[in-house]
């Protein structure tokens, strides 16, 4: 062989094994790249949004809230000062047991027609009676009569305040009376068929007592009628 032989044999042998070294390389590039991890999506994984549980609870918790609103609290029970001559008497009404009651008595008070009236009669152990007679024995003009409501529950018990009325069961218009004992006998389903309780003396039951023992006379055809008259100066809604 020549030495011109040999060299090309040499030649092609060194071309044959730089095209499959570059064959390997090629190969384990797009092996290597197909193995390695996404680099443009991995920082999105690793910072991925909160999970729906903290979402949710988020969600849940502005709900709670605003379903937490505080409520409105109850409304206090009205109370009503009677300003008299004898000093102040406050009565707290029950408008849940006695709706209507309430109502009418409210609608005298804000209406003034209480101011100026007597107590004008009078019966210790019993009651005092007022709220229909100016201080010379004056009826004053009502408001139609109102339904009875003496079946609320409510007793006559000492410092309940209920309605006076004739003995037609549903005749009561603005007169009223404080129970200075208790009275089990003008309750429902006693012998004068109840009279409706629709408050109670909260202040000023001293009041109630020295007006019980006042002396009293008769003018014309109403008994028990105080010597002095006791007057209603004011009856003012407490707010």
């Amino acid at each position: 062989m020549t030495h011109a032989t040999r060299k090309a044999l040499w030649i092609v042998a060194v071309a044959i094994l730089v095209t499959t070294i570059g064959a390997g390389c090629n190969e384990r590039d797009t092996a290597d790249k197909a193995d390695s991890p996404d680099t443009t999506t991995a920082p999105a994984d690793r910072t991925a949004p909160q999970g729906p549980d903290q979402t949710d609870d988020q969600a849940q918790a502005a709900t709670s809230s605003t379903q937490a609103a505080p409520a409105e609290a109850p409304k206090p029970p009205t109370q009503v000062k009677l300003e008299t001559t004898q000093g102040d008497i406050v009565i707290r009404l029950d408008e849940a047991m006695a709706p209507i009651t309430c109502r009418n008595f409210l609608r005298y008070a804000k209406e003034g027609f209480y101011d100026g009236t007597i107590f004008h009669r009078v019966i210790k152990d019993f009651m005092i009676q007022g709220g229909g007679f100016t201080a010379d024995m004056m009826p004053k003009s009502t408001h139609e009569p109102i339904t009875n409501e003496s079946n609320n529950g409510l007793k006559n018990t000492r410092g309940a305040v209920a309605m006076a009325r004739t003995q037609d069961l549903h005749s009561a218009t603005s007169q009223f009376f404080i129970n200075h004992r208790d009275n089990p006998s003008l309750d429902a389903g006693g012998p004068f068929g109840g009279y409706a309780v629709f408050g109670h003396v909260v202040s000023g039951m001293d009041v109630v007592d020295a007006i019980a023992v006042l002396p009293t006379k008769t003018v014309g055809r109403y008994q028990n009628v105080p010597v002095e008259p006791v007057v209603i100066k004011r009856a003012i809604i407490l707010e």
